[in-house]
């Protein structure tokens, strides 16, 4: 059996990614960088989706696995694509200090000119240095308040233009058949097969 590591310590994150791969990689064992004993931080300084993913799957790859790893984040049209590759981080705090950052910014920004989009870019990077990477988006509107009670980060103010919903009032699998993660995850597999068949 083939086995991932998947670089990153966020464990709604990992739950999420292990579900979508499990589902497209059926013979595989996908671990979090804890199951293999990784306990240090990852400094993401690159100035893309794209660097700070291919930064990130590079620390398991140096330990002999293939690094599978994501970064992601909300692109808002208003805020030109802020706060993008630092959506994590984006307030200095948690998800809430985030929600309530972003909405401070929008307030004066009418609804029509709410547009944004959640990008992700996977990268799996082989102990020899291999490369695969792949993007995916998912467009929306950010609303006024939040609504529903699952997903993380910005997913209660994300306002699907596929669901009609939030993120976060989406079921599991509907949310993963149509968001940025599940749309990088799909074209991603692809081109794993590619490459291991």
């Amino acid at each position: 059996m083939m086995k991932f590591v998947l670089a990153s310590n966020n464990k709604k994150k990992i739950k999420e990614l292990r579900t979508i791969l499990s589902k497209l990689l059926p013979d595989c064992e996908v671990l979090s960088l804890g199951d293999i004993g990784f306990t240090g931080d990852i400094e993401e300084n690159g100035a893309t989706f794209e660097e700070n993913s291919v930064i990130k799957a590079s620390v398991p790859a140096k330990l002999g696995y293939i690094g599978v790893a994501d970064d992601s984040g909300l692109c808002v049209d208003a805020l030109d694509g802020a706060p993008g590759i630092h959506s994590a981080r984006y307030s200095g705090g948690g998800d809430n200090e985030n929600i309530e950052k972003l909405l401070c910014e929008l307030k004066d920004v009418p609804d029509e000119k709410r547009t944004a989009k959640f990008v992700c870019v996977m990268s799996a990077v082989f102990p020899d240095g291999k490369i695969i990477t792949a993007r995916g988006e998912a467009h929306g509107v950010i609303l006024r308040e939040c609504r529903g009670e699952d997903g993380f980060g910005y997913d209660p103010l994300f306002y699907s233009d596929d669901l009609k919903k939030t993120f976060a009032e989406a079921e599991p699998d509907e949310k993963n058949g149509v968001s940025h993660r599940g749309r990088a995850l799909s074209d991603f597999c692809g081109k794993l097969k590619g490459v291991l068949c």
